[in-house]
């Protein structure tokens, strides 16, 4: 799947993000596992709500980072819409 800024993410369906309390850490859940996320994945994936475009995503956390993100921003997504964790 190939994501342009224009593409708008949206966490499959069978998913969900949510606080694992063991591990003190976001963590995504989806049938077959589990991923652990750092907070910048987490803040990535939680704007992934199929109302944000991938270029407002990096604009919201280019301002609340104070760095150009977008390649970071890209690179995850692209990663997460090749496990099928995210659609656009």
């Amino acid at each position: 799947m190939q994501l342009d800024p224009d593409s708008v993410p949206k966490l499959w369906r069978m998913t969900r993000l949510q606080f694992d309390p063991v591990r003190q850490r976001p963590v995504l859940l989806y049938p077959e596992g589990a991923v652990l996320l750092n907070d910048t994945g987490a803040a990535i994936l939680e704007l992934c709500n199929g109302s944000n475009t991938v270029g407002q995503i990096v604009s919201i956390l280019a301002e609340r980072y104070g760095a150009d993100v977008s390649t970071d921003v890209s690179e995850y997504l692209k990663l997460m819409a090749e496990r099928e964790l995210i659609r656009a």
